[in-house]
């Protein structure tokens, strides 16, 4: 239901129960909870996305990993298909990095796999050919990520080869997320990779969140796709940043 409205903007409730073939009751009920949730406006008759999200508003990890679905499963063969078997990998908490994880998995190539994220920390244990090392930290309040000490520590004394980063936004020339934790973590693995890989679907390309990341010109490559607009991705190869463009037509 919100990725529906979330496409169109708005949406009516009759609209939404003949798409989703529910009651409308039970659209009512579902609008109510996610306009509590912060994720949409109620309107006469229906619900539309909010003009302006807060900076630190940030959706549930479960929902999150339902938004543009197809297209993050995409990015994630991408970027798997470059890591060579014998590489260390760190894959930051995100669900297009998720993706990125569970393709490494169907490959079979063996890996040394650093992650801070208990969904994919699961998904590589699924084979026998990763090595897995678990960041410590604090898990943050509705996600399985963690954040902070020991993790953020640990990273520094790392030099992996890739780094498979997500982010909330990206904004003008820089990368900024919703926590100043979440953030940190970020930077840290950026710095304990010699390569770092952007995986965000196009729809990253939005307002500032609350706090900086880092610039774009600290990220070597690029994984998105082909909705994003072409004036944003000829922008960032400006900056020497090497741009992938997947192809969602068929989807």
């Amino acid at each position: 239901m919100l990725e529906h409205i979330r496409k169109r903007g708005a949406a009516s409730i009759q609209e939404l129960a003949e798409e989703i073939g529910i009651s409308i009751s039970t659209v009512r009920r579902d609008l109510e909870h996610l306009e509590e949730r912060g994720y949409l406006e109620r309107s006469h008759g229906g619900a539309l996305i909010h003009k302006q999200v807060q900076s630190t508003f940030e959706p549930e990890a479960a929902i999150a990993a339902e938004f543009d679905r197809s297209q993050k499963e995409l990015i994630g063969l991408a970027a798997a298909a470059t890591v060579p078997s014998g590489a260390s990998v760190i894959f930051d908490s995100s669900s297009t990095v998720l993706a990125a994880a569970r393709a490494c998995v169907e490959r079979g190539i063996a890996l040394t796999a650093v992650t801070n994220d208990l969904r994919i920390g699961q998904a590589l244990a699924t084979s026998a050919n990763m090595r897995i090392v678990m960041l410590g930290g604090t898990l943050r309040a509705g996600s399985l990520t963690a954040v902070g000490e020991p993790g953020e520590s640990f990273l520094g004394k790392l030099n992996t080869d890739i780094a498979f980063i997500g982010t909330h936004a990206i904004s003008g020339t820089s990368l900024t997320e919703t926590s100043l934790e979440a953030a940190a973590m970020k930077q840290a693995m950026i710095a304990a990779a010699r390569r770092v890989v952007l995986l965000a679907d196009a729809s990253k390309f939005r307002a500032a969140a609350f706090c900086r990341i880092c610039e774009m010109r600290d990220i070597h490559e690029m994984i998105t796709d082909d909705r994003a607009d072409p004036a944003e991705i000829e922008r960032l190869r400006d900056q020497g940043v090497v741009v992938t463009v997947v192809s969602s037509g068929n989807l």
